[in-house]
């Protein structure tokens, strides 16, 4: 181990020598070289880890760049996961980078995540996240989670210490036509590197036994006004049994989580009254919001479960937020509490919502 090298590290009281050390002999595999994969792998090859695999076999494209900062006009058109082996290699001589020229399948997933210690989900899809899910259980192995919504930024950790998987907070995907990745809905360039990095810090505090590791909550974050929210979920104990993977990881046509098009939720507001809309999105949100739904009763997604006195019983529930994401992981907290209540997410949240009212609008000139 290089002192010198760490010494901002190693002077740090929580951290200290046994810190470092217990980073320099682990093994960090990230599956994705893109937008939060490359800010993970930045921190974690400069601060000291051991062993870092990366998966990916995609080509850099002129698109990425405004995101993924560890690739310059001069890599266009060549592999991401060559381009990134070279300048991680350049900025730390030390660590032993592994390559896996391949997507992560269900043909190569438990061979490849084996000889790892911690698994970094750094996927851009919910076919990867539930198959990276299903093996870490099987394999008894912690996996850092972040996603990208626009502005907003999702961070937690599963399979840690006995506290709840993926499939603990969304237990089936979602169809395949319900969310859009950051190519169709768009990304700031910034919000992948700020997840991208409190995905490295839990990394880290997994490996070196510090802090509170964030397992059992899910972190949003909304980069517009810099807030933060935490919102528990409990374990399924029977997640935690798998004992092999799914014959197929391909994302089905339907799901058990239901949902609406903002179109059909509209003919739902001129029926019966037997229903109610609750909008998950914070209060700054949904203050802000020059037009938000009329009928909608405002609950923060991170409230959610404190103020069920809110809801009203032996009504349809629907659940709206900027994006889709956030009324999908409602739906997820409440199904057990009210499993009398059936429960719709609107698709795409008020991003969609607006835009149908305006094709709707369109189509009256």
């Amino acid at each position: 181990m290089n002192t010198e090298r760490y010494i901002r590290q190693t002077s740090l009281k929580d951290f200290g020598v046994a810190g470092q050390q217990a980073l320099s002999k682990s093994s960090v595999l990230v599956v994705g070289v893109g937008g939060l994969g490359i800010p993970v792998l930045q921190y974690l090859n400069a601060m000291g880890v051991g062993t870092l695999g990366m998966v990916e076999q995609d080509l850099i494209e002129l698109s990425n760049l405004q995101r993924q900062v560890l690739f310059s006009e001069e890599d266009l058109g060549k592999q991401k996961l060559q381009v990134a082996y070279d300048k991680l290699r350049a900025m730390n001589s030390g660590t032993i980078l592994k390559t896996h020229d391949s997507f992560l399948t269900r043909d190569n997933a438990l061979e490849i995540i084996a000889s790892y210690d911690v698994v970094v989900d750094a996927s851009d899809n919910f076919a990867t996240r539930y198959l990276v899910n299903d093996a870490c259980v099987i394999l008894k192995k912690p996996f850092v989670y972040g996603a990208l919504h626009g502005f907003e930024g999702h961070l937690s950790v599963f399979n840690y210490k006995g506290g709840p998987t993926y499939r603990c907070l969304f237990p089936e995907p979602p169809n395949n036509t319900s969310i859009p990745d950051c190519n169709e809905n768009g990304v700031l360039g910034v919000i992948p590197g700020i997840v991208g990095s409190l995905q490295a810090l839990e990394v880290v505090k997994i490996l070196a036994n510090i802090g509170e590791v964030m397992y059992g909550k899910l972190l949003i974050y909304n980069g517009l006004n810099q807030s933060f929210h935490k919102i528990n979920f409990p374990v399924i104990p029977q997640n935690l049994k798998r004992s092999s993977l799914e014959k197929s990881y391909e994302i089905p046509s339907c799901t058990s989580l239901k949902q609406i098009s903002a179109a059909s939720f509209k003919k739902v507001m001129k029926g019966t009254d037997s229903w109610q809309l609750i909008d998950v999105r914070n209060t700054e949100e949904f203050n802000q919001d020059p037009d938000p739904i009329p009928q909608a009763t405002n609950i923060p997604l991170s409230e959610l479960e404190t103020h069920t006195d809110q809801i009203k019983p032996n009504h349809i529930l629907y659940f709206v937020c900027q994006t889709g994401i956030r009324s999908l992981t409602a739906i997820s907290l409440l199904g057990s509490q009210f499993p009398e209540n059936e429960m719709y997410s609107i698709i795409g949240g008020m991003d969609h919502w607006r835009t149908t009212l305006q094709k709707a609008s369109k189509s009256l000139d």
